[in-house]
């Protein structure tokens, strides 16, 4: 069964009023970033990311195919492609390849590969930053809340403590952290395998491990999170990536539902939408 958006509607009214009263002092300390200052909420600015400065960065695209998103297609009257990734990439592990290969050859033979937020399923972490939507981030003295818009994606981070010792493995997992500065630092670990990495669709283990630093730059009219990744089942080094957020003012977090259609139109074979047996509430 699926909960009900009325009372999801509902939960997420009360508690973005609480924790936006309470967070406003926070931001207000000095010396800790204010992430949310005018009712600025955050729209990323590509859906991959991006090369870090020095060292060796996330999976690309490949340059024979190279991806033409709908606003290039717009724009130059090209073809729009979904994404085949490069191969090359010497963070894979084989058998991580041998997955996107399988992707790779889909989208060549003209099968359509959606991401799999297209059919309401939780984007994980770090896939969670490449969400074309808006990002709303929420500081209070314990947590960070980061709010994705498209069906108020919640992620609680925990302020200034450690992991459990064995966190049960989850979509987000267990996000605990600090500031450094003008930078927000999150640890996050716990995550189970059955979100991907990117809209490469790049597969992960449940040994993954993600850090991101989260600051302001521009005179803070953009916000820039800086993604480590580790995941000794997947990759054979650590690797990192960039992600640009640009602020937009429009006001305070609008309800949003994912669209639940259950249709399989034109037989994509998409992915069943997600259902419990049971409510967790």
């Amino acid at each position: 069964m699926t909960r009900s958006y009325p009372y999801m509607a509902a939960r997420i009214v009360a508690c973005v009023f609480v924790c936006f009263v309470s967070g406003r002092i926070v931001a207000a300390q000095p010396g800790v970033p204010d992430f949310s200052a005018n009712d600025v909420s955050w729209e990323a600015v590509t859906s991959e990311f991006m090369p870090p400065v020095a060292g060796l960065g996330p999976v690309r695209s490949d340059k024979n195919h190279p991806y033409i998103s709908n606003q290039v297609a717009l724009a130059t009257g090209k073809q729009p492609t979904f994404r085949v990734s490069d191969l090359s990439n010497p963070i894979l592990k084989p058998w991580v390849v041998t997955e996107l290969r399988k992707v790779n050859e889909a989208v060549l033979a003209g099968k359509p590969m959606f991401n799999r937020e297209v059919r309401c399923w939780t984007p994980g972490v770090p896939a969670f930053l490449l969400d074309p939507g808006q990002m709303f981030i929420i500081q209070t003295p314990k947590e960070v809340w980061l709010i994705g818009h498209d069906d108020h994606r919640v992620r609680r981070v925990y302020l200034n403590r450690k992991h459990s010792a064995h966190p049960k493995l989850s979509w987000y997992g267990e996000s605990v952290g600090h500031y450094e500065g003008d930078t927000l630092v999150v640890d996050t670990t716990g995550l189970n395998d059955k979100t991907l990495i990117d809209n490469f669709r790049t597969p992960h283990t449940d040994q993954l491990h993600v850090v991101e630093r989260f600051r302001l730059i521009d005179a803070g009219n953009t916000l820039e999170a800086t993604v480590t990744v580790e995941d000794p089942g997947a990759f054979n080094m650590a690797w990192s990536g960039i992600q640009r957020f640009r602020a937009v003012h429009l006001g305070p977090l609008p309800e949003k539902a994912c669209a639940e259609d259950t249709q399989n139109f034109f037989h994509y074979d998409l992915e069943p939408i997600p259902q419990a047996d049971k409510p967790d509430f």
